[in-house]
């Protein structure tokens, strides 16, 4: 097996909206903001070469909405998902699955394209099945009203119309090995319904995929909990017991949207569970 990163592209989001309750002067010193309150944000997924499986988790936004739309995300930086994939010797053609961890945007709109010659949406992985839970799908195609603007149809129909649509088989428990990928499943309710966090064995380490559990290192102290959260009285005791999990186990946690923190680990302290190591993905993969 082979792990690489894959960069698909770095944005801002409001610090406020990133931290919740929490002030920002304290978040500030973490994760400090420009003149607009913005913080960087990344979108760093993950590509797992397993025999002749080629699994990417999670796709970034994607490049096909209109400029006003990216216009509100403070584009930066040179990285994408294309030149992420050739990077390693790789193309989206050779993709063979893509594991949604959920359905907001950012984490899924790469997984769908706009072809101009059939000028239409399709999916950007015509080789690959699409992967996600039965119980998350149902919640993304019948959205809340606040979760409305973040589960776009655009990026979620196509893989059912495609065929290339398939439901991971999820356990009673919140934890679960996938069959069909190969690997452990830590599923939360506190973000959005039954977004699923993977955990990949890797040589003698175990690599925790942490999605938007933990977004960022600055969002190790349990209250620290995101505003855009559906549940986040249900996020914290979640986040406690993933984190209790990391510590025992000596997980490596990769931090999906930290731009400047790739991955980390996390040890016991008297203020509670807090930052050990910080490593980049090369330190831990070769």
């Amino acid at each position: 097996m082979k792990i690489y990163p894959i960069e698909c592209g770095n944005f801002k989001l409001d610090g406020g909206a990133m931290f919740g309750v929490v002030p920002k002067t304290i978040w500030n010193k973490t994760n400090p903001a420009n003149e607009n309150n913005l913080i960087d944000i990344a979108a760093r997924c993950m590509l797992i070469q397993d025999g002749n499986r080629l699994i990417l988790i999670d796709t970034g936004m994607g490049n096909k909405q209109s400029e006003k739309f990216f216009g509100y995300y403070s584009l930066w930086g040179s990285y994408s998902l294309d030149k992420s994939l050739a990077k390693y010797g790789f193309h989206r053609d050779d993709v063979t699955d893509v594991f949604m961890t959920h359905l907001h945007f950012d984490h899924c709109g790469g997984s769908v394209h706009w072809n101009a010659d059939k000028t239409g949406y399709e999916v950007a992985f015509k080789n690959a099945k699409f992967w996600t839970n039965d119980n998350h799908w149902e919640w993304a195609t019948k959205p809340n009203a606040r979760e409305k603007a973040s589960f776009l149809s655009e990026n979620i129909l196509p893989m059912q119309e495609s065929g290339q649509l398939n439901f991971i088989k999820r356990p009673e428990g919140d934890f679960g090995f996938s069959e069909e990928l190969n690997f452990g499943v830590f599923y939360v309710d506190g973000h959005t319904e039954k977004m699923m966090i993977p955990h990949i064995q890797y040589k003698d380490k175990t690599i925790a995929f942490c999605a938007d559990l933990i977004p960022t290192a600055g969002h190790l102290p349990l209250p620290y909990v995101m505003g855009y959260d559906t549940r986040p009285l249900l996020t914290m005791p979640e986040k406690a017991k993933f984190l209790h999990a990391a510590v025992e186990n000596n997980y490596y946690l990769w931090l999906e949207h930290d731009a400047h923190n790739e991955i980390i680990t996390v040890e016991s302290t008297e203020k509670g569970i807090r930052l050990k190591e910080v490593f980049h993905c090369e330190d831990i993969l070769t």
